[in-house]
């Protein structure tokens, strides 16, 4: 029984160093991971029966019969494949046991007991399993279908008591070295795998630190600046021998060997890179000829090219060589993959902050654009009244004029502090003061430490004129505006309020519907509606406009500035 033992699992090893080859297949590693097509699957089972009949020939002769590791191949493919697999591997192998002892006396038992342990292997090991892969689990799979056989055995085999005998001498070796040949196999596909797996965590880790480094560059957009920084930092990270980035029509970076000739600004040299550029598909070149480099002599053996995409529109291609011919592998498949995609993404989000950018300025043009000429017809017209009662009136009024102009005109960026909104509202009440006399007062209370909060520029302005217009002069004694600022915790509280004909609930309701716009008399207008998406878009919607009004008592707009990101304090002051 020892010298059985020890032959067993001598052949065992050169099963192990089969099965190891075998995994190197493309087809097995779809197959252990589930992607295996039926025809697939049907070929493995031919594989694994193979491998039964293999264990055949490698057992060692005992009383007539062959102390074997059969059920390695055929247990393993029901294992790996499922009770269909190890049915067939099963089939192939116990088939050609019988057919090479026809008439011995363990012919039919051991070919029948070959087909019962595939479908018996894959059924216990699936049914025990707790995870994908599990040897202690492939241990008892063993156990229980080498038992299976031995008691196939004792059942079929003629005579019974040469069954007990061969039973006797074959039954524990056989269970104990193929149970652990079994579990050994398992362990080493999961060990195939967690090594994948650990591979894939360092790809993954270096093509996120990649994407990390390169986001600030990319954040312009696809230039020769961005793509120069962005192929400088990949070969900084990796071993690869060049990284180049291209745009539609020309190389926009290269980086590393060949960079002589490989310039940026000069037209596409290789054929490969045009080919993905057209086709939108990733293109892996492996030899210089299928590289197609149009300079004599390139050394460039080998390169993935995988094409950068804005909206599923090519608009460039992400480019890694290796020198060697062949030398591209397949982790560095996996990183140019992960790469671009991550690089496509950021290239569709700097175009949607461009486009962002422009919307912002259109809504600023809006504004702008909402100035009513008879505003400065009548603001002029009081300026002229003012030049025979009172020339330093008229000059002061002038010059207050030419500052609203020019901060409508040139607001001075996306955002400005609040001290200088408040210099432009003063500038449109000084004007308006003029002509309304003393219809209109306006009163300000403002915590000083509140001036330096950055604020969306054009904000304060279009509510005054709001409450003015619409609420104050439909009075013929006029009003009184309130415009305070007050810091509350983390934010500041900014509120524009007024004492004028006020709203009934419906109508503030509609306010930010869509639907006062088509009520002139209303007059919320462009000017609320586009102050308060930007607020919202900026800070969130718990920071956009509320307002409360009392038909008769006036209206209250207020809103809140949080005090970080760009509602961080400038530290500026207004001395008034």
């Amino acid at each position: 029984m020892l010298h059985l033992l020890v032959n067993l699992l001598e052949r065992l090893g050169l099963f192990a160093i089969a099965f190891i080859l075998v995994m190197r297949f493309a087809i097995v590693k779809r197959f252990l991971i589930g992607k295996a097509s039926r025809y697939e699957k049907l070929t493995l089972s031919v594989l694994f029966g193979f491998i039964g009949i293999a264990g055949t020939y490698m057992g060692v002769p005992i009383q007539n019969a062959i102390a074997n590791s059969r059920v390695v191949g055929v247990a393993l493919g029901g294992i790996l494949g499922g009770p269909l697999v190890g049915f067939g591997a099963g089939l192939i192998a116990g088939g050609h046991r019988f057919l090479i002892d026809v008439g011995g006396f363990t012919a039919t038992a051991c070919g029948v007991a070959t087909i019962a342990e595939g479908v018996a292997g894959g059924l216990i090991y699936h049914r025990l399993k707790r995870g994908q892969f599990d040897p202690a689990v492939a241990f008892i799979t063993g156990v229980a279908v080498e038992t299976l056989q031995m008691v196939i055995l004792l059942v079929m085999a003629k005579p019974f008591t040469a069954a007990v005998s061969l039973v006797s001498v074959i039954g524990f070796p056989m269970i104990l070295v193929n149970s652990i040949g079994l579990a050994l196999f398992v362990e080493l596909v999961s060990s195939v795998f967690r090594e994948k797996e650990r591979f894939a965590a360092v790809q993954a880790q270096t093509a996120l630190n990649i994407a990390l480094r390169t986001l600030p560059f990319l954040r312009g957009g696809l230039t020769e600046g961005s793509a120069a920084a962005t192929a400088r930092i990949i070969r900084e990270m990796t071993d690869l021998d060049a990284v180049a980035i291209t745009d539609e029509a020309a190389i926009l970076a290269h980086t590393g060997a060949e960079e002589d000739h490989h310039r940026p600004g000069l037209p596409l040299l290789t054929a490969s890179t045009r080919s993905a550029l057209a086709s939108g598909e990733i293109t892996t070149p492996l030899t210089r000829d299928d590289i197609g480099c149009t300079h004599e002599g390139c050394r460039l053996g080998s390169a993935i090219i995988v094409p950068l995409k804005k909206r599923e529109r090519t608009v460039g291609a992400l480019k890694l060589y290796r020198l060697k011919e062949g030398g591209i592998t397949p982790l560095d498949m996996e990183l140019a993959n992960g790469l671009a995609h991550l690089f496509s993404n950021q290239l569709e989000i700097s175009e949607l902050e461009a486009q962002r950018k422009l919307v912002r300025e259109a809504e600023i043009r809006a504004l702008q654009a909402q100035i009513n000429p008879h505003f400065l017809f009548n603001t002029i017209n009081t300026i002229i009244s003012y030049t025979r009662t009172s020339p330093e009136t008229a000059s002061d009024l002038l010059v207050k004029l030419a500052d609203f102009f020019r901060r409508n005109i040139n607001p001075g960026g996306d955002s400005v502090p609040l001290a200088t909104e408040l210099e432009h509202c003063r500038a449109y009440i000084a004007i308006e003061k003029a002509r309304f006399e003393d219809r209109l007062r306006v009163v300000f209370d403002v915590d000083e430490e509140a001036l330096g909060c950055k604020l969306p520029t054009l904000t304060l302005q279009p509510l005054v004129e709001n409450a003015l217009k619409h609420g104050i002069l439909p009075r013929e004694e006029g009003g009184e505006i309130r415009v305070g600022a007050h810091r509350e915790g983390g934010v500041v509280r900014i509120v524009v309020g007024d004492n004028g004909v006020g709203m009934p609930p419906e109508q503030v309701a509609r306010l930010f519907s869509g639907e006062s716009s088509q009520l002139p008399t209303e007059g919320a207008g462009i000017a609320l509606n586009n102050v308060n998406a930007r607020l919202s878009a900026l800070y969130g919607p718990e920071h956009a406009l509320r307002v409360e009004s009392t038909p008769g008592a006036g209206t209250t707009v207020s809103f809140t500035v949080p005090q970080g990101g760009r509602g961080e304090y400038a530290h500026e002051s207004l001395h008034r």
